[in-house]
């Protein structure tokens, strides 16, 4: 008994030195998970910071309540066609983006898929300001459309769509077959598999891809340039063809690039207020989705 008192010695600070380098490895992971974290935070804090600290000059009623008639005016028709244009953008590249994703992931054979999956990526890829020029040349022009509305948020759902339909492939990929298989088992079809199993497992991942989406229509301009033009006025009910409109985008590339103060509060109030739109977006979506989540359980 006293000769094993040494092994066993041995073997305690052979325990302790495994148990002192975890610590070491699991603190040194956790600063630089919070490293990471920070240097992703502090630029996006510095950011909104500056340009809140900026447009704070410019913030009043009468910024929502007045169009934009040069530097001494608001933001009222700018605020209006920007929602406009992102709904109706969003409406057409979510629809046609969920349905490409689900043909894609769960009808098409592989070699119908892969052609249209290399497209959505190379439309991904695609400079914002050419898919403007090709709305400006096919809508502007050949249908005569001239810059409106509806030229804009076709324009803005070209480039929503590729994201839309891979965020969906890809989500749908991930849920597991375990799920598909059970719900075959017990006499679900097909369609009934798709809807109230794979399509709300999937949920959180195609409601991520089109938040990004929207993110990305949220702050074009050149696009925009192309096929929306621009306009101090708006309409309760929009003509969707054949008028202008108005985007908070705009303010911010036209504003910014003036040399009168008024100009520079005008164009950071408009950036804010881009800001806040998105902000406020994630927030309630993710509410409802989480909301979601918990009911289903």
């Amino acid at each position: 008994m006293i000769a094993a008192r040494p092994a066993e010695g041995a073997a305690g600070r052979a325990r302790t030195g495994i148990s002192l380098g975890r610590r070491v490895r699991h603190r040194t992971a956790v600063v630089l998970v919070w490293l990471s974290v920070a240097i992703v935070l502090l630029p996006l804090a510095h950011m909104f910071a500056m340009v809140t600290s900026h447009a704070v000059r410019a913030l009043s009623p009468k910024l929502f309540t007045t169009s934009t008639a040069g530097v001494a005016g608001g933001l009222e028709n700018a605020i209006v066609g920007t929602i406009q244009l992102v709904v109706l953008a969003t409406v057409a590249a979510v629809t046609l983006g969920v349905l490409g994703g689900i043909w894609v992931r769960e009808f098409a054979s592989p070699r119908a898929a892969f052609p249209v999956r290399l497209a959505a990526d190379v439309l991904a890829g695609v400079p914002s300001i050419v898919i403007g020029y090709f709305g400006y040349v096919t809508m502007v022009t050949w249908l005569g459309w001239g810059f409106s509305l509806l030229a804009g948020a076709l324009a803005l759902a070209v480039i929503m769509l590729p994201y839309v339909l891979r965020a969906t492939d890809l989500a749908i990929g991930r849920v597991s077959e375990e799920l598909r298989d059970a719900s075959t088992a017990l006499g679900a079809t097909q369609a009934a598999t798709l809807r109230r199993v794979i399509l709300r497992s999937a949920l959180s991942g195609i409601v991520t891809g089109a938040l990004l989406a929207v993110g990305i229509a949220l702050g074009e301009t050149a696009p925009l340039l192309y096929t929306a033009g621009w306009s101090n006025y708006w309409g309760l009910l929009p003509s969707f063809t054949h008028n202008p409109v108005g985007y908070l985008t705009y303010v911010v590339w036209t504003f910014i690039n003036q040399p009168f103060a008024e100009a520079h509060a005008l164009a950071y109030a408009a950036a804010f207020l881009l800001m806040i739109l998105v902000l406020l977006l994630n927030v309630v979506v993710r509410r409802v989705i989480v909301r979601h989540t918990e009911e289903a359980r």
